[in-house]
């Protein structure tokens, strides 16, 4: 660890007394930049990771005084790699920054990866309003390019995180929408009944304890797809809307686990489903005190 640490600082003060002297037609920058590519392997090497993330902005910039963006974009993006392992702020700020540059040239995918990469660090600390933003950016990004299966992988998070938030209309929309888009792909189709379920589930917490958008729903999405009505999921949502017109929590329990007995309830559902289930507890006190 010393020893590349060592190796390390050298490398980086040969690559600065390189760019305080003279140069040829840019070339001290390349010099430098061939010198801070070293000091920064030395510094990973190390586990130094702050001082190896310090290193690539530099290498960044003397890839951009060269001219050299997509060296300097995939710089900042690894500079951004190191900075994760400590600072998750300056890791946002190096790999917005190889976005930025990545756009500039035109290469839309990368800037879709980092903008990716940047949602699932504000996911990991629980930002949810901030992995919203950054796996919208990705996805349009993705769509653009035509790259609909991470795209979509980028909207199922979007959709995840805005029910979790109460924002279910947004998360109906984009779960029906890849439902819609999955009916015409023979490898996708076998996902569309999950798709149309977590669509039903945050009808049922958008309904409030009433029942007419689930019941409209279950029709519009067994027109979109005939197979529907005879799958576990539809028997699930339709069992749930019927406890939920009977006002009988002992019954939407029962049809909660014997779903739950073939196929196991995630966290996501089971977290929306509760505050369904609490929704029909409130109504039931309440019809009892006005009796």
């Amino acid at each position: 660890m010393a020893d590349q640490i060592a190796r390390g600082e050298e490398f980086e003060k040969k690559a600065e007394k390189k760019l305080s002297g003279w140069g040829l037609f840019g070339s001290k920058f390349e010099d430098a930049a061939e010198l801070f590519d070293k000091a920064a392997n030395s510094f990973k090497l190390a586990k130094s990771w702050d001082r190896a993330g310090a290193v690539y902005v530099k290498l960044a910039n003397c890839h951009l005084k060269s001219d050299s963006k997509h060296e300097a974009a995939s710089s900042y993006a690894d500079a951004g790699h190191c900075y994760k392992k400590i600072n998750s702020k300056e890791s946002v700020s190096c790999l917005e920054q190889s976005v930025n540059l990545f756009m500039e040239i035109g290469r839309l995918n990368m800037a879709a990866r980092y903008y990716k990469e940047i949602a699932e660090i504000s996911e990991s600390e629980h930002n949810l309003e901030q992995a919203i933003a950054y796996y919208e950016k990705a996805a349009d990004l993705f769509q653009s390019e035509d790259v609909s299966t991470s795209a979509n992988q980028c909207r199922q998070k979007i959709a995840q995180f805005a029910a979790q938030l109460e924002q279910y209309q947004t998360s109906i929309e984009i779960y029906e929408d890849i439902a819609r888009q999955s009916l015409n792909n023979n490898l996708l189709k076998y996902g569309v009944k999950g798709h149309l379920l977590n669509a039903g589930i945050c009808q049922l917490c958008k309904g409030k304890g009433e029942t007419v958008a689930i019941s409209n729903a279950l029709e519009q999405y067994q027109d979109l797809d005939p197979t529907f009505s005879g799958t576990r999921e539809y028997r699930l949502l339709a069992d749930l809307a019927e406890a939920i017109d009977q006002e009988d929590v002992a019954k939407f329990t029962e049809a909660l686990k014997e779903y739950d007995s073939m196929t196991q309830l995630d966290a996501w559902k089971t977290t929306l489903l509760l505050r369904v289930k609490d929704m029909l507890k409130a109504k039931e006190l309440e019809e009892d005190d006005l009796t």
